[in-house]
């Protein structure tokens, strides 16, 4: 992969477009990025890893500062990345989210995040994809890398160079993890160990449910009674008590199989038993059930003979009943006649009364017509027409009002136009003096946003140079606690080399010591002692081991203050950084004039507020004016209208009212007598009419009843009302009658049968027959009882025994399976037998870093003229901890190895360097061999002396043969004169940054 081209705008410090052009370094193979520190140059290793992957490393977890700071509201952020691979030639444009102003009304709304991937086809660019997921799909075909091995092999960002090196065991396999992509070989051990768990909790579900199961096997034996009889059986179980021995399943088995024999003979006998009660049992039930029904038929030949005579008892008054019942049947037949000629004669009575009173009451209005109906319709037709004036003679009043406020609503309606006009014409000129008074406030208020960031800048600046201050205090007593914590350590070590020296110096003594006359030398064998050394200066092991603890200490305390002596220098450059050079006393006086700056713009920005307010008030007087006068417009021409109908129907009223009224005072009196003399007339002749009807009826009505009588066996009226019955009482007496004859028949029918049989005329005694089949059944239910009992237990027995026998065969071939699993998924996890601790995604990541290391090792003896040598170290890691990721340094001029962080900081980044270019190029192998042709590295190359930094320099030579450029980040001078070709990053005065190329 190689980078040819970068394009930045609105990104990190960078507000204006700045553009890299990448391949104009390929012919010095090596350029430098140069700048003050905080100018930006690490921005230009994050733009490109922005546009290629989307992220920022160092912004994860906390807030994305990804858009410039100082860009403007419709300041775009941009970042284009062209690059090429064997696949062809690509270009990244990539945007983040970030706030702007909304096209339409006030406030700010979130532009989305935007990409574009586009190939160079033709030498035209065409589009491969243009929404996120598709693009990211895309770049991993074509990169073939991920993020994690980008950041490792092309951009060696700060703070990453060495953070391969120095870490532990579990940091180094969580990044190996990530580059390697091992994660499978965890996933292969959780698997192994879940099945490892579930294979031991199913043997033990086996094991547990054969224990239980031969216990429930053993009391179901013991309850049933089926051990061992007689004597033999107590002497045993005496025995079984006094020395308890251990018994395996296969023996409790075939104690389990002699009780089920027992089981099934002792089923066999209960079988036969309940068998013959059950045949006694069914002789006394039949005993029974025979006396049991001629007591039931002697019973009911004594009742049948008692109901027979109480219903001959009852003949008489059943002969009455049907007498009374024929009658009223008859008599029922002329009810309907007689009443019927009743209700005729009260309705004609009624009608003739209803005429007199009607034709007298007519007579009284002295009216002579020949007929009387066509003068009803006549007057009834006329009344329709003088209805109609009626109603409007009473709403005349209503419309002389209705016509007097129609004249008001015209007067008022024609002086709200006037008055509307009149306001309206001085609008105009106060809406154009508060728009030029709104301009000039918003010139003012439009630097509000630069100034605010203006001011913000400032107040970062001098808070940075004040904690600039403060950490310069605190780093001079950490120095002065770092040296006087060199000094105690080298004193310590001195001290404990004269320990040891003289521990050594006094190993004769101590031999000397131990010899008694006549003993064998442990060292040359002779028994005779002839000179033994002296042991003048003793020096126990104890001591050694007490100035060691010492010495440890010591150290330990020497690393703590140079760690923090280190954390503060970077809090100092960091502060330095965000100060921007300031000093305290320039930094408060930029705060004071920006704060003062954008106080007056803020006050502005509340006056162009309220003018604004007034402006929107004002437009929208003019414009309810304007509608008010429309509106009121309308209304007047209305009214005008209104007016005009209004008196048109009081004129048509007055007309037709006038014609109604007649010789009457009003037409509501002329209508009110005529409809009185209609209503009477009206009278009259319906009266007329409804007695002729009733004499009609009421002579039909006698006729029919005359006819009625004569065919029935009734002498007159009287005597059917006499006769006549309810329907309620007729059912009674039908009831009676018929029930009386039906229950005669039925108690004879019953009898004739039982008088028939030869039954005692004393009562039948069931005691002894009762008792005799009570017993029977007892003893039969006994039977089954114990029968049942026997074959349960036998058939419980034996299906306990074919279960257990089963489960114990599965068991034993799932235990050697189990052992076996158990074995593998232990050695994969690190436990057991595996007594380095190494899990299997640990064993494939040692020898990924044993590779890293020869790789390493391949510069590393060149940069350190043969003195270092990174060696892979799987030593059993302290208190548990997984063994195999360990790196330590093998010194050649000691022939010791040490740990990594004994290095001092030139040695710690020549090894970290070398390490990370080994890594770099297992990782790129791994990745299917990719080629890398562009290489940036960024890191503090100020720790180096000259020597060393001339050895980096080689290294870096190197790096380029092969037509690579290597991009590298510093500020050394020393680094600037030897490399010509240079990307300058320089912060302008107003803030934002450009990039210059020499």
């Amino acid at each position: 992969m190689q980078l040819h081209r970068l394009e930045v705008e609105g990104f990190g410090p960078f507000r204006e477009r700045q553009t890299v052009d990448f391949d104009a370094f390929a012919d010095d193979g090596i350029f430098l990025i140069a700048g003050r520190t905080g100018a930006g140059k690490s921005s230009i290793l994050d733009a490109v890893c922005f546009g290629l992957y989307g992220g920022v490393p160092r912004y994860e977890g906390g807030e994305k500062r990804l858009r410039s700071d100082h860009c403007g509201p419709d300041d775009v952020t941009e970042v284009v990345v062209e690059f090429s691979t064997p696949a062809g030639r690509y270009r990244v444009t990539r945007s983040p989210d970030y706030e702007r102003p909304k096209k339409r009304g006030g406030g700010t709304t979130i532009q989305s995040a935007a990409v574009q991937l586009d190939t160079m086809v033709g030498g035209e660019w065409i589009g491969l994809a243009a929404k996120e997921r598709e693009a990211a799909y895309e770049l991993d075909e074509i990169l073939q890398l991920s993020r994690e091995q980008f950041l490792q092999v092309i951009l060696l960002a700060q703070n990453r160079f060495s953070e391969f090196l120095l870490a532990g065991s579990r940091e180094r396999q969580a990044l190996l993890r990530r580059l390697f992509g091992t994660e499978r070989f965890e996933d292969v051990q959780a698997r192994f160990d879940e099945r490892r768990r579930a294979a031991e909790q199913s043997l033990g579900a086996r094991l547990a449910t054969v224990s239980a199961r031969l216990d429930d096997a053993q009391r179901l034996v013991d309850s049933a009674d089926l051990g061992h009889d007689g004597e033999a059986q107590t002497d045993e179980t005496s025995a079984a008590e006094e020395a308890p021995l251990a018994v395996t399943t296969d023996e409790r088995l075939e104690g389990l199989r002699r009780a089920k024999a027992r089981a099934d003979y002792r089923a066999e006998r209960r079988a036969a038993e309940r068998v013959e009660a059950e045949k006694q049992s069914d002789a006394a039930d039949a005993a029974l059930a025979t006396v049991r029904d001629e007591q039931r038929a002697q019973i009911e030949r004594d009742r049948a003979r008692a109901a027979l005579d109480r219903l001959e008892a009852e003949e008489p008054l059943i002969a009455d009943a049907r007498s009374e019942l024929h009658h009223a049947r008859a008599a029922e037949l002329l009810r309907a006649p007689i009443a019927t000629a009743a209700t005729a004669a009260s309705a004609l009575d009624a009608a003739t009364d209803a005429e007199a009173r009607a034709r007298a009451t007519w007579q009284a209005r002295d009216i002579v017509v020949d007929d009387l109906a066509e003068w009803v319709a006549e007057r009834t037709r006329l009344t329709g027409a003088w209805q109609r004036a009626a109603e409007l003679e009473r709403t005349a009043p209503a419309l002389d009002a209705e016509l007097a406020a129609a004249s008001d609503a015209v007067v008022a309606a024609a002086a709200r136009v006037e008055a509307i006009e009149a306001d309206r014409v001085e609008l105009p000129a106060q809406l154009d003096a508060l728009a030029i008074a709104r301009d000039a406030a918003r010139q003012l208020a439009d630097r509000a946003d630069d100034l605010a960031a203006a001011r913000d800048a400032a107040a970062v600046r001098h808070a940075a140079a004040l904690e600039a201050v403060r950490i310069e205090a605190v780093l001079a007593d950490a120095d002065r606690a770092l040296a006087e914590a060199s000094t105690a350590l080298a004193g310590a070590q001195t001290a404990l080399a004269r320990l040891r020296q003289r521990r050594l110096d006094g190993f004769a003594g101590e031999l000397a010591g131990s010899l008694n006359d006549g003993d064998a030398c442990p060292v040359c064998g002779s028994h005779e002692h002839p000179a033994p050394a002296v042991h003048a200066d003793p020096v126990s092991a104890d001591d050694v081991d007490e100035a060691e603890t010492a010495r440890d200490a010591l150290a330990r305390r020497e690393r703590a203050a140079m760690e923090t002596a280190s954390s503060l220098r970077a809090e100092l450059a960091a502060a330095t950084t965000r100060a921007d050079g300031r000093e305290v006393d320039e930094a408060a006086a930029e705060l004071t004039a920006a704060t003062s700056a954008l106080a007056q713009t803020t006050e502005a920005s509340v006056r162009l507020t309220a003018l604004e307010q007034q402006r929107d008030a004002l437009i929208e007087r003019i414009r309810r004016l304007d509608g008010d006068r429309e509106r009121d417009s309308a209304t007047l021409a209305a009214a005008r209208e209104a007016h005009a109908l209004v008196s048109q129907r009081i004129k048509e009223t007055r007309t037709a009212v006038a014609e109604a009224r007649g010789s009457f005072d009003t037409v509501a009196d002329r209508l009110t007598a005529t409809l009185a003399e209609v209503r009477d007339a009206v009278a009259l002749v319906e009266a007329a009419a409804e007695r002729a009807r009733r004499a009609e009826a009421a002579t039909t009505a006698h006729a029919e009843q005359d006819a009625a009588l004569e065919a029935s066996e009734f002498d007159g009226v009287v005597a059917v009302e006499r006769a006549l019955r309810s329907a309620a009482a007729q059912m009674s007496l039908e009831s009676r009658v018929t029930e009386h004859t039906v229950q005669k028949e039925k108690e004879r029918a019953i009898l004739l049968p039982l008088e028939l049989r030869t039954l005692p005329e004393e009562a039948i005694d069931l005691g002894p027959a009762e008792l005799a089949s009570h017993t029977a059944r007892q003893r039969w239910s006994a039977a089954v009882d114990e029968a049942g009992r026997a074959t349960g237990v036998a058939e419980q027995l034996g299906a306990i025994i074919e279960a257990v026998a089963a489960e114990h065969a599965r068991t034993a071939a799932e235990a050697v399976d189990y052992e076996v699993l158990r074995s593998l998924a232990d050695t994969i996890a690190g436990r057991g037998a595996n007594t380095r601790k190494m899990t299997l995604e640990t064993f494939v990541l040692a020898a990924e870093l044993e590779e890293i290391v020869d790789a390493a090792n391949r510069r590393l003896g060149d940069m350190s003229t043969g003195r270092y040598q990174l060696r892979h170290s799987d030593a059993l890691a302290a208190r548990g901890a997984a063994s195999g990721l360990g790196i330590v340094v093998f010194d050649a001029f000691t022939g010791q190895t040490r740990p990594a962080q004994s290095l001092s900081g030139g040695e710690t980044f020549l090894s970290s360097l070398a390490l990370a270019l080994g890594l770099a190029e297992v990782v790129t192998a791994r990745a299917g061999g990719i080629r890398l042709d562009t290489l940036f590295i960024d890191e503090g190359f100020g720790s180096l002396d000259g020597d060393t930094l001339d050895v980096a320099m080689r290294t870096l030579d190197e790096l380029r043969q092969g037509g690579r450029t290597v991009g590298v980040i510093s500020h050394v001078e020393a680094m600037q004169e030897q490399i010509p070709a240079q990307l300058r990053v320089r912060a302008t005065p107003e803030g934002p940054s450009v990039i210059e190329a020499r």
